[in-house]
């Protein structure tokens, strides 16, 4: 068996004891890399994205994606899209990262853009 870093047995942590708390409701899915920010959110039952936002869309290239603004901005972008297909509430998959810092303004946009989780 392969070891695990760090980072994925954190990320597998995390998917696990979302997968028990999910209750149906789809999963907002976070990636952040040193440039930009991605997020989706999915639906696990159905294996289907549901609507996804990033720093590399052409309305969002205007500026940086290693901001917290950006990230704010993505979230607000991503809850806007969501509700237009149907979601309001999700659970929230950091995936492996820790929730702070463009992470954390990612979910506070999310938030203000009607998002519930």
């Amino acid at each position: 068996m392969a070891k695990l870093s760090l980072f994925a047995k954190r990320r597998q942590r995390v998917r696990t004891a979302l997968a028990a708390r999910a209750g149906g409701r789809a999963r907002l899915s976070v990636h952040r890399s040193g440039r930009h920010i991605y997020a989706q959110v999915i639906d696990d039952a159905a294996g289907k994205t549901v609507a996804s936002a990033s720093t590399l869309e052409k309305d969002a290239r205007s500026t940086t994606g290693a901001t917290a603004a950006a990230a704010t901005a993505v979230g607000k972008t991503l809850a806007e899209r969501a509700k237009a297909a149907g979601v309001t509430a999700v659970v929230f998959d950091r995936g492996g990262f820790l929730f702070h810092g463009r992470v954390k303004a990612l979910a506070d946009g999310a938030r203000e853009g009607g998002l519930e989780f």
